[in-house]
């Protein structure tokens, strides 16, 4: 049973990946539909986690629109998610920024990764 649900789930998987870690702040291109049309609407905000694995992985964006926080979670391997581009790169020390959900301001922001 095992051996069948690896194989479609191997099916799912895209072949490239964007390359992107918590912390950055990347602009997701989403694909929508609308009636019998279909775009690409971007939402760019900072990674706030990363989690599962194989065709289940997600990843959590957040970003502040007109003074309120919206948070969306993309499915990594979705045919919906065109692409996702890393505007920034984020010096994080830890997995999982919730705490970002309660800081305001300037206190929100991560850190610049220099190399």
């Amino acid at each position: 049973m095992n051996e069948i649900i690896r194989e479609i789930e191997a099916e799912q998987l895209k072949e490239k990946v964007d390359e992107f870690n918590v912390g950055d702040t990347v602009k997701v291109y989403g694909k929508i539909k609308e009636g019998n049309r279909e775009r690409i609407q971007v939402f760019e905000g900072t990674v706030l986690k990363k989690q599962g694995g194989s065709n289940r992985e997600t990843f959590t964006v957040r970003k502040v629109s007109n003074g309120v926080g919206v948070e969306k979670t993309w499915p990594m391997h979705s045919p919906n998610v065109e692409r996702v581009e890393v505007v920034r790169r984020g010096k994080v020390r830890r997995a999982k920024l919730n705490y970002l959900r309660d800081r305001v301001g300037k206190k929100a922001k991560v850190k610049e990764l220099v190399k």
